[in-house]
C-alpha cells in the first residue's frame, strides 16, 4: 500500500463509550458477583469440608462458580438482544412457569427441604420454579401496559396481569414460600406504580393480599413459627428465635472493621444457612459495618442505575422493563438484609448476586441482562451518529447528506458563473444604452409601446 493511499484512508472510527448507567450497572454487578463468590467460600468451607461437602472445602465454590458461568453467559444474551427475545416469549415464559409451579405440589414430583416444596429435579439439576416465575411476570406486566397504556386506569383494567399474578402467588403459597411471595408483589407494585397506577387505586388490592397472607400463616404452623422467631425471638432462644439470635451476635462480634476475613466464629454451625440467606451476617462478622456500607452501596449504585436506565429508555416497554426488574432485585436484597438484622421477619429469601444458590444466581443474572440491553440502547443509536428511531437508516441518510453537500456545491459554482456573466453583460448593456446602441434603442421602443 502507498504513501499516498495510506494518507488518503480516512482515520477509524472510535466506539463510543456506553451510557454512564450501563456502566454502572455492569460494574456493580460484577463487584456484588465476586463478593458473593468470596463470601459463600468462606461461610461454607467449614461445614462442607467437616460434614456437607464429604471433606471438600471447595464444595459450594465450585458449584457457585458454574452456576455464576451459566448466568453471566445468560446475562451476556440478554444484555445483546435478550429482551426483544423475552418479550416475543412471554405469553411461553409466562404458561411454562406457572406448570412448573404447580409441578412442584405434585406428589412424588417436588421435593421438600426445611418444611417447603419447592424444588424439581436432582442434584445438581435441582431448580427452583418460583425463581423463574418472578422475572415471568414482570416481563408479562411490562408487555402488557407498554402495548395498552389505558390500562392504569382502574382496577379492570389491568385485570389480567392481576388474575396471572393472584394465581402465581397462590401456588407459591401453597408450597408454602412467604418470602417469595413478597418479593412478587412487591415487584408487581412498583410495576404498576411506575406505569402510571395512582396508589389509592391499589388500595383495595394491597387489603386481599395483606388478607391472604394472614391466612397462610394462620394455617401453617412453620409460617407462624417464623413470626415468632421475629416477635419475641428470646421466646424460644434454642428454637423458632435461634437464628435471628446467632444472626445478631455475628453483626454485633464484627464491629466496624470486623473479626478478618475467613476468621468467623458463627458460621461454623452456630448461623445455620450461613451461606445462604444469613451470608449477610458473616459479612457483617467479616467486614464488620464497612463491609455492610460497601455491599449496600453496590447494592444503591446498581438501583440508581437501573432507575437511570428506566428513565432514558426509548420506548415505553423499555422503561417498564427496566424499573420492574431493578425493583424486583431491591426488594429482595431488602427484604433479605432486613431480616438479617431482625427487622423482619426469615422468609428464606436469598441476597441477589450473593447468597449461595443456583436457580437463583442464574434467574437474577438474566434479569440484569435484561436491564443492560434497556441501558445499551442508547449506545447502538449513538454509533450511527442520529436519533434512536432513525438508527438503522443511518448508513442510507449519511449517502444522501454527502450526495446533498456535493450539488449545493455545484450550484454555488454555477451561481457565481452566472452572476459573473451577468455582471459583464451588464456593463457592457449599460455602455449600450449610454451611447445609443441598438438595445439601448429597443428598450426605449418598449416603453414607448407600453405607454
Amino acid at each position: 500500500m502507498s504513501l499516498l493511499s495510506r494518507l488518503g484512508r480516512e482515520p477509524a472510527r472510535r466506539r463510543p463509550a456506553p451510557p454512564l448507567e450501563y456502566s454502572l450497572l455492569l460494574t456493580a454487578t460484577l463487584c456484588l458477583l465476586a463478593l458473593g463468590a468470596v463470601m459463600v467460600f468462606s461461610a461454607s468451607s467449614a461445614t462442607s469440608l467437616l460434614a456437607e461437602g464429604g471433606g471438600d472445602g471447595f464444595y459450594y465454590l465450585k458449584r457457585t462458580v458454574l452456576f455464576a458461568v451459566i448466568g453471566l453467559l445468560a446475562m451476556r444474551f440478554a444484555s445483546g438482544g435478550g429482551a426483544r427475545v423475552a418479550r416475543t416469549l412471554t405469553p411461553v415464559l409466562v404458561a411454562v412457569s406457572l406448570m412448573l409451579l404447580l409441578a412442584v405440589l405434585v406428589p412424588g414430583i417436588g421435593q421438600t427441604v426445611n418444611g417447603s416444596q419447592r424444588w424439581l429435579g436432582a442434584g445438581l439439576l435441582t431448580f427452583q420454579p418460583s425463581e423463574l416465575v418472578k422475572v415471568a411476570l414482570v416481563l408479562y406486566g411490562a408487555h402488557l401496559l407498554a402495548a395498552q397504556p389505558r390500562r392504569v386506569r382502574s382496577v379492570g383494567d389491568f385485570g389480567p396481569l392481576l388474575i396471572v399474578t393472584g394465581l402465581a402467588l397462590l401456588l407459591i403459597g401453597l408450597q408454602p414460600d412467604l418470602g417469595t411471595a413478597m418479593v412478587t408483589t412487591a415487584a408487581v407494585t412498583c410495576l404498576l406504580l411506575v406505569a402510571g397506577v395512582r396508589p389509592r387505586t391499589l388500595v383495595p388490592v394491597g387489603a386481599v393480599c395483606a388478607l391472604a397472607a394472614l391466612a397462610l400463616i394462620a394455617t401453617n404452623p412453620y409460617q407462624q413459627e417464623r413470626l415468632t422467631g421475629f416477635l419475641a425471638p428470646g421466646a424460644d432462644p434454642g428454637g423458632a428465635g435461634f437464628q435471628s439470635i446467632q444472626a445478631q451476635i455475628a453483626l454485633g462480634s464484627g464491629g466496624v472493621m470486623g473479626v478478618g476475613l475467613g476468621e468467623s466464629v458463627q458460621k461454623a454451625f452456630y448461623l445455620p444457612e450461613a451461606h445462604t440467606d444469613m451470608v449477610a451476617a458473616v459479612l457483617g462478622e467479616e467486614a464488620g459495618l464497612a463491609g455492610m456500607v460497601v455491599m449496600i452501596g453496590l447494592f444503591g449504585i446498581f438501583g440508581y442505575a437501573g432507575f437511570r436506565a428506566a428513565h432514558r429508555a426509548r420506548d415505553r416497554y423499555g422503561k417498564l422493563l427496566a424499573a420492574g426488574l431493578t425493583s424486583l432485585i431491591l426488594c429482595q436484597a431488602a427484604i433479605n438484609l432486613f431480616a438479617v438484622l431482625g427487622l423482619a421477619p426469615l422468609t428464606g429469601v436469598p441476597l441477589p448476586f450473593v447468597s449461595y444458590g443456583g436457580t437463583n444466581l442464574v434467574v437474577t443474572l438474566f434479569a440484569a441482562g435484561l436491564v443492560l440491553n434497556v441501558a445499551g440502547r442508547p449506545v447502538r443509536a449513538a454509533r450511527a451518529g442520529r436519533s434512536p428511531g432513525r438508527a438503522r437508516g443511518s448508513a442510507r441518510g449519511v449517502a444522501s447528506a454527502a450526495a446533498g453537500d456535493a450539488a449545493r456545491l455545484r450550484v454555488l459554482e454555477g451561481g457565481g458563473e452566472t452572476r459573473r456573466r451577468r455582471a459583464g453583460s451588464g456593463s457592457s448593456g449599460d455602455s449600450g444604452r449610454r451611447h445609443g446602441g441598438p438595445r439601448g434603442a429597443r428598450d426605449r421602443r418598449r416603453r414607448r409601446a407600453a405607454r
